[in-house]
């Protein structure tokens, strides 16, 4: 995959500060999801400002472009993103050894990809992962964001290429995932893969699997929305 930085994405980023009197210096880079067809920028972007700002924490939500064909697309600028951040983090009032990455389905692959195999500079301080795609391979991947990103007849080093529980490393960063058994658009052995690779890597990581919900409920009305938050806020409190 290409890892060259665009100069694209700053235009794209909705950024909301941290209030002065509670920030904390984090910030962390929200990627909605929608299958590399669409972006979900409400349920699964702007609606989570509160939630973050309530811990001091920068929100920015990146509405990255669509693949077209163009798998390098999405790529260029979530790393273009993360550029950003780091580079305007003192006028941003961020650290930028605290910016994570924050995915949800398709948005949730994107994000791993960054994770797992953006250069090290551009690596995020930690991923927190909603019903992510997280492989290309068959019988696992979500056809739908497997056929946008890299097309139908994509061969078989490319899809390994794009599985992100096959590239994980020592520098990916610590991982929070969360999700619903009964997900019939995303299957869960997506995240339970990227979990045991993070674990065989020594990574810091934690699963979060709730009984029902099914696929995309983002910040909507979901009956384990509490129990979400709450781990969600004491895993981020725990580092």
């Amino acid at each position: 995959m290409s890892c060259a930085v665009t100069a694209r994405a700053a235009d794209r980023l909705q950024i909301f500060r941290a209030p002065d009197s509670t920030a904390t210096g984090r910030a962390v880079l929200i990627l909605p999801g929608g299958g590399y067809r669409i972006l979900s920028m409400q349920h699964e972007g702007t609606d989570w400002v509160p939630f973050f700002h309530s811990l001091g924490i920068t929100v920015a939500v990146l509405g990255y472009s669509m693949p077209d064909g163009d798998r390098n697309l999405p790529v260029g600028d979530a790393l273009d993103a993360m550029s950003y951040l780091r580079t305007h983090a003192a006028d941003l009032g961020v650290n930028p050894a605290e910016i994570g990455i924050m995915g949800f389905s398709a948005g949730g692959h994107l994000a791993t990809v960054i994770a797992t195999q953006a250069p090290a500079d551009l690596r995020p301080d930690f991923q927190v992962l909603f019903y992510p795609v997280v492989s290309m391979m068959p019988g696992l991947a979500h056809r739908g964001s497997h056929d946008a990103l890299l097309g139908a007849d994509a061969p078989e080093p490319l899809e390994r290429a794009y599985s992100s529980e096959l590239n994980v490393d020592s520098l990916t960063p610590r991982g929070i995932l969360l999700l619903s058994a009964d997900d019939k658009g995303v299957d869960p052995a997506n995240s339970i893969s990227y979990f045991e690779a993070l674990r065989n890597a020594g990574v810091p990581a934690s699963l979060h699997i709730y009984p029902s919900g099914g696929h995309g409920w983002g910040l909507c009305d979901f009956p384990w929305m509490e129990a979400v938050l709450d781990e969600l806020q004491m895993w981020l409190r725990s580092f």
